[in-house]
């Protein structure tokens, strides 16, 4: 009994709330004739698209992320004192250490740059194969 007080209730305030709206905005926009239907257009075409807009938002990022973290993993030391003794000291990235070889250091040897391109070919490559690897054991372990 109590349940059915408390449906009925609330649909009650729902019914009051939704027609306190759309009188204030009906009386809006008759007074201030176009813009607020704009407003109010615009707003429910935001609420409805909002699913597929946070949507892609996730899917673009994850992505993003997916496919820099190989690149993010490949370092290089280069005019650096001594070589790196630990994962926290100063190396640059990979792909940037290829831009800096190619346009800033005159008379590099084309051999180095191609090597380099390749490491991070390589590098790049085998990680993701190894992401695909692991992927699909554990979709093959997965029960539908």
């Amino acid at each position: 009994m109590y349940a059915t007080a408390n449906s009925l209730g609330g649909a009650a305030i729902a019914v009051v709330v939704s027609t306190l709206l759309g009188v204030t905005s009906g009386l809006l926009a008759g007074y201030y004739s176009g813009a607020i239907d704009a407003i109010g257009a615009w707003v429910s075409n935001v609420i409805q698209a909002l699913p597929g807009i946070i949507t892609g938002v996730i899917l673009g990022l994850l992505r993003a992320a997916g496919e820099t973290a190989p690149i993010l993993f490949t370092v290089a030391a280069f005019y650096l004192p001594q070589l790196p003794g630990s994962p926290f000291d100063q190396t640059m990235a990979l792909p940037y250490h290829l831009y800096v070889i190619v346009t800033q250091v005159p008379g590099m040897p084309a051999e180095i740059q191609y090597g380099t391109a390749l490491v991070l070919l390589v590098l790049v490559l085998s990680l993701n194969l190894v992401a695909t690897l692991i992927r699909s054991r554990f979709r093959r372990q997965r029960q539908w």
